[in-house]
């Protein structure tokens, strides 16, 4: 009776082992712990040929974290199968970032309507009055120009008044393209933070408020980096969004760059430790911590990016924090960098939605009161629609009246 038993164990066994490997031969996500409820994953993105050998990546237990910033482990160590590969499937190959602001620099169009093209207007005139003066500061205002910024600009064109009298249209607006230049700040450093150092890899760690566009315009650094030809790994830190990790994953799969993500609710903490200890293991250049949205008057969620911080930290080094503001929010956009400056160090304003209705001077004056550099900007939903941020590209496209 007894060996009855021990071969029905055996059989019941081997047949949920079987039903296992069916299942998950054609899963994307391969889970780094046994409870699958409650653990962190990674999915691998499926490469277009199947490779003859793939490098297995081993989880170590987790160091032990001091309180209150401890980071559990979800498992021991295990072994990731390969990825496998799904016939036909290519990935998509963006193209490099050198160049993409003026190539889409038409998309100011709109903004241009208001700002470059009522300023050409005004200063066209063949003798410009108190009245023309104030019609060139509103413009500037209206445009989110700011009042340091607009009281500069002004200043800078009275003195030249007498010149302007006797320009023509071509050289009234390389004059207009070299004011709105000086005020953009062209000396500020720009450059991204996305560089491998001491063989550890570049982290940054993408914050906002709910709505600006954080996950998508993370897949798009995403792109920016892939077409530089860097590697990349994925973080999916915004646990409380519903979709946010199935959204990262895809904008990671079409160019076959790695995801962590962990379940719906659980700990972004712990979720962006894992990421980054995943790119460090996977010697990748660079990790893209995508964190949840929150509202810049909630301090503890505000709290909570600083943990994240310094939960990151004791893998690798933060070496870029990316504000992400939606540029139609206006002056309330700066009102909302100056309370997440206050919670994590901010090292560059990545600004969406630049390409409707959006004010192009929010770049001056977000800038000039914050202080921190504008690094890239939105100008499109396509997936190649952000740029670097070029600040004589951006004044030729704000003016308008040349390709």
């Amino acid at each position: 009776m007894e060996f009855v038993l021990i071969a029905l164990a055996i059989l019941a066994v081997a047949l949920i082992a079987g039903v296992g490997l069916l299942v998950s031969k054609g899963r994307r996500t391969t889970r780094l712990d046994d409870a699958a409820a409650a653990g962190t994953t990674l999915t691998r993105p499926r490469p277009p040929q199947p490779a003859p050998t793939a490098p297995s990546t081993t989880r170590p237990t987790t160091p032990t974290v001091d309180q209150p910033d401890a980071v559990q482990p979800d498992s021991p160590a295990v072994e990731l199968p390969p990825a496998q590969p799904e016939p036909g499937l290519t990935f998509e190959t963006p193209p490099p970032s050198a160049g993409r602001l003026v190539r889409l620099r038409s998309r100011l169009a709109r903004s241009q309507s208001s700002l470059g093209r009522g300023l050409l207007t005004v200063l066209a005139r063949e003798k410009l009055t108190e009245d023309d003066w104030e019609e060139i500061e509103e413009t500037l205002l209206a445009a989110d120009v700011g009042i340091a910024a607009t009281t500069q600009i002004v200043d800078r064109l009275r003195t030249q008044s007498m010149v302007l009298a006797t320009a023509s249209g071509a050289e009234l607006r390389e004059l207009l393209v070299r004011e709105l230049t000086a005020v953009l700040g062209p000396d500020l450093d720009r450059t991204l933070g996305t560089q491998r150092h001491d063989g550890l890899p570049g982290v940054v760690l993408v914050v906002g408020v709910n709505g600006a566009g954080k996950t998508t315009t993370v897949g798009k650094i995403a792109r920016v980096l892939v077409g530089d030809g860097k590697s990349v790994l994925l973080g999916a830190a915004d646990t409380f969004r519903a979709a946010a990790a199935d959204q990262l994953e895809t904008w990671g799969e079409r160019v076959g760059v790695l995801t962590v993500r962990g379940r719906e609710g659980g700990d972004p903490a712990s979720v962006a430790f894992e990421a980054v200890r995943t790119g460090v293991e996977g010697e990748v250049d660079a990790v893209l911590v995508d964190t949840a949205g929150r509202l810049h008057t909630k301090s503890g969620l505000m709290d909570e990016l600083g943990k994240i911080k310094r939960v990151v930290e004791k893998q690798a080094p933060v070496t870029e924090v990316l504000l992400v503001l939606d540029a139609t929010t206006g002056q309330n956009g700066v009102v909302q960098a100056r309370v997440f400056t206050e919670a994590v160090t901010v090292t560059g304003i990545v600004l969406t939605k630049l390409d409707g209705t959006a004010k192009g001077g929010i770049v001056v004056s977000v800038q000039r009161e914050l202080g921190i550099p504008v690094k890239l900007i939105g100008l499109g939903e396509g997936p190649d629609d952000l740029a670097p941020f070029e600040p004589r590209a951006f004044a030729e496209g704000l003016v308008g009246g040349e390709d």
